[in-house]
């Protein structure tokens, strides 16, 4: 028998030695977040967890660990023969379940009594995500940040994918948090993560870091939607360099309408979120902007919103936040297309060091 367990402090910094990493909680726990790769193998789902919380309140805990121990045999006796019986005898996988107690401990046992090298994450997924909280500002520090400003419409997404096709080091915020990052910025059919998610796929974008490179980023508030950004994280980025990307308002606009074509195609969904710039632009703009939207007159309620909502904002907000803002250097695109997007970024590649 071999089962080890190890803090997650050492867990983090070890990913890499596991061939499989299995996540013992239920599907629901799993889907709120997980460590990096994690598989699900619910030791109990959802509903088997809360039958049997409920046994152990409404009659007691024998009765319930009883009835908990036959249902989890079952699904451990399931995992294995679906997932386990084409295992070399070298495979070492990484169990955890929340708090690294029964789920992930019969998993494990079993697994050691077959032979193989199983480690435990001491403490859980509750200390794996302390360990995620206390390391992200270790990860921070030290990393030189292109920050990619520009207005709204001005491709910043655009030029950050077009970097990392060609090899740029690149943390895209809005990528990982499912969301374009303004009041219109939610993608229709698509939820963002949790808080917890969002910070572990931030962890695990920054760790995957050569700390030698510059690292090109988004110039983002402290939210992406409903998410919060790390402090130290926003903190680093707002003391960097800075580079302004500058498109004149008509490629903006055409931009935006490829980008944003889901309000082109639901205009009655488009009218729904510009309802929400009532409290800011006033009843009578915004009822406009709808009637406008509603007549087929899309493209000058784009402008509009760029000109008088979105520039404004951003403008204030860049030049009280970011230190750099003001001496950033000017990038511009031949246009908004992605082929000149790339050629931009080569042109940047070839500036940094």
């Amino acid at each position: 028998m071999s089962l080890t367990t190890l803090s997650a402090s050492e867990v983090i910094q070890r990913l890499h030695e596991f061939d499989t990493v299995i996540d013992a909680r239920s599907e629901g726990e799993f889907a709120e977040d997980h460590l990096p790769q994690a598989v699900n193998w619910p030791t109990l789902n959802d509903e088997e967890r809360r039958d049997i919380g409920t046994l152990y309140k409404q009659v007691n805990a024998f009765e319930a660990k009883k009835r908990g121990a036959a249902i989890a045999a079952r699904n451990i006796a399931a995992h294995i023969d679906r997932e386990v019986i084409d295992k070399p005898k070298d495979w070492k996988p990484l169990a955890y379940c929340w708090r690294g107690g029964k789920r992930s401990g019969s998993l494990s046992l079993i697994l050691s009594e077959i032979g193989f090298r199983v480690t435990l994450v001491e403490g859980g997924y509750k200390a794996f995500r302390a360990a995620v909280v206390e390391d992200i500002p270790r990860l921070v520090s030290g990393l030189e940040f292109r920050v990619i400003c520009g207005t709204t419409g001005s491709g910043k997404t655009r030029l950050l994918q077009a970097l990392a096709a060609q090899g740029a080091q690149v943390i895209d915020l809005e990528a990982l948090a499912n969301h374009r990052s303004s009041v219109l910025g939610a993608i229709p059919g698509m939820a963002q993560p949790t808080q917890k998610r969002f910070d572990t796929l931030v962890w695990d974008a920054l760790r995957r870091l050569d700390r030698t490179r510059p690292v090109f980023i988004e110039s983002e508030s402290k939210k992406v939607g409903n998410v919060a950004v790390p402090v130290s994280l926003v903190e680093a980025m707002r003391q960097s360099t800075c580079l302004n990307l500058v498109l004149p308002d008509a490629e903006r606009v055409a931009l935006l309408m490829e980008d944003y074509d889901f309000f082109v195609r639901d205009v009655e969904h488009f009218c729904e979120r510009l309802q929400i710039l009532t409290e800011f632009r006033g009843k009578v703009v915004v009822e406009g902007w709808k009637a406008s939207v509603r007549a087929g007159d899309i493209e000058p309620v784009v402008q509009e919103l760029l000109t008088q909502h979105y520039d404004p904002v951003y403008l204030q907000s860049m030049r009280r936040n970011f230190v750099q803002f003001e001496q950033a250097k000017l990038i511009a695109p031949e246009d908004h297309s992605t082929g000149a997007m790339a050629f931009l970024a080569q042109q940047l590649m070839a500036e940094t060091p």
